[in-house]
């Protein structure tokens, strides 16, 4: 299970950190990554980052802008998005590749794995 927190209003440029619990099972080895939905359009990757640590951008819009980081001993991992931008609104999504030892490209291949529930994030002055 996967639960997200840490979402909210923030003006535009301003500065958000999403987090991630998992339970149920330790994310050591797995990818994990998070997705948004903007209304009325499709669910899109954001970042990603495997058990090794390797880390892939999904959306170009974010780079430089946002990091993923995990914390394998709490079993948690993180978001955080520096100068949003409106466009960035949305429900974000946290979830882990359903097998371990997986790449980033597996985790947004498969999408098979445990999601949380999601957590919203408005950008607004």
């Amino acid at each position: 299970q996967l639960v997200e927190s840490g979402g909210g209003l923030v003006q535009p440029g301003g500065s958000l950190t999403l987090s991630c619990a998992a339970s149920g099972f330790a994310i050591d080895y797995y990818a994990v990554g998070w997705f948004r939905q903007a209304p009325g359009k499709e669910r899109e990757g954001v970042l990603c980052i495997t058990g090794r640590g390797i880390i892939a951008t999904y959306a170009d819009s974010v780079k430089g802008r946002f990091t993923i980081s995990r914390d394998n001993g709490k079993n948690t991992f993180s978001l955080q998005m520096n100068a949003l931008k409106p466009e960035d609104a949305g429900v974000y999504f946290c979830t882990a590749d359903a097998r371990p030892f997986g790449s980033c490209t597996d985790l947004r291949r498969s999408q098979e794995g445990p999601w949380g529930q999601g957590t919203q994030v408005a950008v607004s002055s």
